[in-house]
């Protein structure tokens, strides 16, 4: 990759800040597209300083019932990648420093097309990707092309990925280094504070990239806490259920919606933004 990107710019001005990031994932289309676009355009007011937006998928098997429901609600909405792709472009019409990461499975990005996926992806304002079900043996499907076209490629490191296995995981990886903190699926177990230190110091050994760690943040002291640690808390399920309590009986957006989504996301960038004293 050329030059320097959204993504390296904010981790770059966070350092300098001496803060950590909030990353925020939201599915694209949760509820429906109108609301879901409206969340979106307001994150960064909200305090959200990197983007991870879901691609809806039938089969979302890394993550929790909520994540799972909110990539359904979405499919039943209509969304669908072209869909997500467009309202990233939407977003870049008044946005163009916030960094978006399209997070999701290689299912749909296989049926659209990788070359078409990653020429689109590109224009539209995407800055990375964050596909979960192909590992490093599988950089040519979508990896090389993706960094070939000036996309960040964000690979996930777990509990497991041991000494040996971490530079492979590392090969190719660019932006940044998501921690999974827990074993199993996104939004079931609080985040191991101690072990997360530990987790981050040795990623550090290995790489010079940010770390961003996920997986079990739902309140703004976890995000704190976190952030403290690494250069950046994401949460997720928390605000996936942040949307789902503003639902009414027949599953649609009661009024108001976006604004207590983005109100909770203001809660957890405040933790966020007093974290560096931890």
């Amino acid at each position: 990759m050329s030059g320097t990107s959204r993504i390296e710019r904010r981790f770059a001005a966070l350092k300098a800040a001496g803060r950590g990031a909030l990353v925020t994932f939201v599915t694209a289309g949760d509820p429906d597209p109108e609301t879901s676009l409206a969340i979106v355009k307001g994150l960064p007011g909200a305090g959200a300083d990197l983007i991870e937006l879901g691609m809806p998928f039938s089969d979302p098997m890394a993550e929790g019932p909520p994540i799972q429901a909110s990539s359904l609600r979405a499919l039943q909405a209509g969304m669908t990648l072209a869909k997500t792709l467009a309202m990233v472009r939407a977003f870049r019409k008044d946005d163009g420093d916030t960094p978006i990461i399209l997070m999701g499975y290689y299912n749909p990005i296989y049926s659209y097309g990788v070359a078409r996926f990653v020429a689109d992806a590109k224009v539209a304002g995407v800055d990375g990707l964050i596909i979960v079900d192909l590992p490093p043996e599988e950089d040519e499907e979508l990896c090389l092309p993706a960094l070939k076209a000036g996309l960040h490629w964000i690979r996930l490191a777990t509990p497991t990925t041991d000494d040996k296995r971490l530079p492979t995981v590392l090969n190719n990886t660019s932006g940044f280094v998501y921690y999974v903190s827990i074993m199993g699926i996104t939004g079931t177990a609080a985040v191991p504070t101690d072990h997360v230190r530990a987790a981050v110091a040795r990623l550090r050994r290995h790489t010079d990239l940010p770390v961003a760690v996920g997986f079990g943040i739902r309140t703004p002291e976890q995000a704190a806490a976190i952030a403290g640690i690494a250069d950046a808390a994401v949460v997720g399920s928390a605000i996936v259920d942040a949307v789902k309590a503003e639902l009414d009986a027949d599953g649609k957006a009661k009024p108001g919606l976006a604004a207590k989504v983005l109100a909770l996301v203001e809660s957890l960038a405040h933790g966020v933004r007093g974290s560096r004293a931890a």
